[in-house]
Formats: structure tokens, C-alpha cells, sequence
């Protein structure tokens, strides 16, 4: 287990470095511009990023080394920062604060790519413990990946608020450079025995390439797999509501140092769960779990919105990440059994390729429609005078409809989920899965 630890610990420093740099850019883009709708557009870019570099990434994951690939994407993030850095200090006075300003995409742009480089360790390391750990203790190795990254955003929330308060994101990206060299180094000298995947005998030989078709083939192949990536494509769909509009909320009730150290709280709750995961399992149906915790995230995102408080945003986004850990461990833990290991770069890519390309759709549509439609409502239209008395009024509470409108979407979803032939199929397939996914890497 020794190797394993090692990974975890360099992905902690990964995971410390590309979250902060992503969340002190929504920050101060948003203390620069004062804009909902390049917030919006923020988390679109990103997710529409990830999406398309997903596939690719799983296929250079199942046919290369994972220590290698790991290592190429710090390199890949190293020389980015430093670019990104670079056109910070080359651009001309007031260019950052206009959200016209070519300047300021192109810069958006480029730290996106660096932070997304990073994104092949969330499709290398998943594989990484179906090849190092035993399969009865892998439900509880995925809850150590989960309580990584709450650290990770327990440390970054909380040094990118001041970071940006203090330098900005010049600060930023030279905190992002020290810390991207300090996780190359790490990781270089750590041995890790990969061995040499082998197909099954029988099996076709296995293309060079981002073979999307063989990939359908194998998710195809297991009863109600697909259901499962489309269960969480719907999620991430109202997921990216979040992404586009949190930070805007948030900061409309406290200044960006406290807003920072909230998250640091909040965090808090991915480490606990990663805990409990890693010392009672997920249960005998993962599945299961998955679906509870769903429905008692979104039944949480009806409410945590409902009065202009910061106490309850907290509380609420406290649940929201007690559970997430549970839900991703869950789905982990079923495709490393079900899926055989030398496709599972690829499926674990196909899976966030699917997935995140619903955020993208709603990050691009809602910063747009906070922007122009509910905050209007909200504010002076007639949603302020239908529920404004009790809801209340202003900008931050059209937000919030939208927020608590996500919620009910999303219990109903996940009902009906619940109830689906899709769930029972990939149970019992769960269930009666025998071999082990790594022994052909034995």
C-alpha cells in the first residue's frame, strides 16, 4: 500500500494547487468585473475543457504508464502557469476588468488549460486502485481519494481567498508554479510495479487511439452501466447551476477572505465523509448508497437557499459535501468491478466525458438567465411580487430561486431513478461480477 499512499499524497499537493488557482480565478474575476454572466461563462469554458479532453485522456491513461502520464500533465501544467503568468504582467492597464477585453479570455483560457491538464490524474488514480488494492478494500480506498480531496479544498478555499485579497492572481499562479514543480519532484523517484495489462485472449487488439466505439462496446455490455453515466449526466446538468452561481451568491453576502475561510469549514465535510468511508465501506450495494445520497443532497438543495442567510448557505453546502464523497466513491467502486482493467482509463473518461458535457449546456445557459431573467424577477418583477414578502427581494434572491428550483428537479430525478429497471440491472450485475478487475495485471 505504500505506492498508494504515495499517490494520495501527491495528489493532495496536485489537488491543493489546481483547486486553488481555479477558485481564486472565480473570485477575482468576479471582485474584477462585477459580472454574473463571466462567472457563468468561467465554469463553461472549464467543463466544456474537461468534456473534450476526457476521452483523450483515458485513452493516453490505458496506454501509457500512469506514474509517466501523471508526470507529463505536471510538466504540462508548469509550462502553462508560467505562460498564464506571463500574459498577466503583459497585458495592458484595465484590460482585466472588461469583460470584452480579448486579453482577458485569452488569459481565462490558458489557466484553464493548465488547471485541466491536471484532470488525467482523476482518470489515472481511480485505476490505480483497482491495480493496487485488494477488491473487498476498495470502496474504502475510494473514500480516502474522497477525503483527499477535501483536503484539498479545505487548504484551497481558504489560501485562494487570500491570495487574491493579498496579490491577486499574480500571487496565485507563483504559489501554482512552486507547488506543480513540488509535486513533479515527489512523484519522480515513487516505484509503482504497473505490470503489463493483458486482454483477455479471445479479445480484438487493442487500438492506439481514443477508440470511442470499442469503449460503447464494453460500457454496452454491462446491464444498465449506461443509465448509471446518464444518472450522473442529469446530476452535473443541475451540478453546473452550482458552479456558475455560488461564488457569485456567496460573495453577495460576505466579503471574498471570509468567503474563503466558509469554504475551509465547509470542506471540512469532504474530509469527515472520506473517514467514514474508508473505516465502514459503502455497504453491500454501492448503488444503493449512491441513490440515498442523491436524494438527500438535492432534498438539502430545496431548502438551503430559501432565506438570504449565510448560516444556512453553510449548512447546506456542509451536507452537499458530506455526501458528494459518497456518490463519486460509489460509482467508482462499481465500474472498477465491472469493467475490466485495461478499458478503464478509457471508461473512467468516457464516464466524465458524458458527464461533464450536461455542466457546460447548463454553466453557459444559467449565468446568462441569472443574469437577465431571475435576478429581474427577484428584484423588481413579478416574482418579487408573488413570493418576495417570504422569499425576499434583490439580486441574490433570484439567485437563490434558481438554486431551489435545481433542487426540486433534482429530487424528482433521482426518484425515478430509484424506481428504474436500469437501477435493479446494474445492481445484480454488481452483485454477481466475479473476477477480478486487475488480475490480467497481475
Amino acid at each position: 500500500m505504500s505506492p498508494f499512499h504515495h499517490l494520495l499524497a501527491n495528489n493532495l499537493v496536485a489537488n491543493i494547487t489546481n483547486f486553488t488557482v481555479w477558485f481564486a480565478l472565480t473570485f477575482w474575476v468576479y471582485l474584477e468585473t462585477r459580472s454574473v454572466f463571466a462567472t457563468g461563462m468561467i465554469a463553461g469554458v472549464y467543463l466544456v475543457l474537461t468534456a473534450g479532453f476526457a476521452m483523450w485522456f483515458g485513452s493516453l491513461v490505458d496506454h501509457h504508464r500512469k506514474k509517466l502520464v501523471m508526470l507529463g500533465s505536471s510538466v504540462v501544467s508548469l509550462v502553462l502557469y508560467g505562460a498564464s503568468l506571463a500574459l498577466l504582467l503583459a497585458a495592458p492597464e484595465g484590460a482585466m476588468r472588461d469583460v470584452s477585453a480579448v486579453w482577458l479570455w485569452l488569459f481565462i483560457g490558458v489557466v484553464m488549460l493548465a488547471v485541466i491538464a491536471g484532470n488525467i490524474r482523476s482518470i489515472a488514480l481511480p485505476t490505480l486502485v483497482t491495480l493496487l488494492v485488494p477488491e473487498e478494500r476498495r470502496d474504502r480506498a475510494n473514500g480516502l481519494v474522497g477525503m483527499v480531496s477535501g483536503i484539498g479544498f479545505l487548504t484551497t478555499s481558504v489560501i485562494s481567498g487570500f491570495l487574491v485579497a493579498w496579490g491577486g492572481m499574480t500571487a496565485t499562479l507563483a504559489f501554482a508554479l512552486a507547488f506543480t514543480a513540488l509535486a513533479f519532484l515527489h512523484l519522480a523517484p515513487v516505484r509503482i510495479d504497473e505490470g503489463r495489462a493483458q486482454a483477455h485472449p479471445d479479445a480484438p487488439a487493442e487500438p492506439r487511439r481514443i477508440d470511442i466505439a470499442g469503449t460503447i462496446a464494453v460500457v454496452a455490455a454491462v446491464p444498465g452501466l449506461f443509465a448509471l453515466i446518464l444518472f450522473a449526466t442529469f446530476n452535473n446538468f443541475l451540478g453546473g447551476i452550482f458552479m456558475a452561481l455560488m461564488d457569485a451568491y456567496g460573495l453577495s453576502l460576505v466579503a471574498v477572505q471570509t468567503w474563503g475561510l466558509l469554504w475551509g469549514f465547509i470542506s471540512i465535510a469532504f474530509i469527515l465523509s472520506g473517514i467514514v468511508i474508508a473505516r465502514t465501506g459503502l455497504g453491500k450495494n454501492p448503488l444503493r448508497t449512491l441513490m440515498i445520497v442523491n436524494l438527500i443532497a438535492w432534498g438539502v438543495c430545496c431548502v438551503f437557499t430559501l432565506q438570504s442567510s449565510i448560516v444556512l448557505l453553510v449548512g447546506g453546502c456542509f451536507i452537499w459535501m458530506l455526501l458528494g464523497p459518497y456518490a463519486e466513491a460509489a460509482e467508482h467502486t462499481t465500474l472498477q468491478k465491472v469493467v475490466p482493467y485495461e478499458r478503464q482509463g478509457r471508461v473512467f473518461g468516457f464516464a466524465q466525458a458524458v458527464e461533464q458535457a450536461a455542466s457546460p449546456l447548463t454553466a453557459f445557459l444559467i449565468g446568462p438567465l441569472a443574469q437577465f431573467v431571475f435576478i429581474p424577477l427577484m428584484t423588481d418583477g413579478a416574482g418579487a411580487d408573488a413570493i418576495g414578502d417570504w422569499f425576499g427581494r434583490g439580486p441574490e434572491r433570484g439567485i437563490a430561486l434558481v438554486f431551489t428550483l435545481a433542487g426540486v428537479f433534482g429530487v424528482l430525478a433521482t426518484i425515478v431513478a430509484f424506481n428504474s429497471k436500469y437501477y435493479r440491472q446494474l445492481s445484480r450485475a454488481y452483485a454477481t461480477e466475479g473476477e477480478e478487475p486487475n488480475a490480467a495485471a497481475a
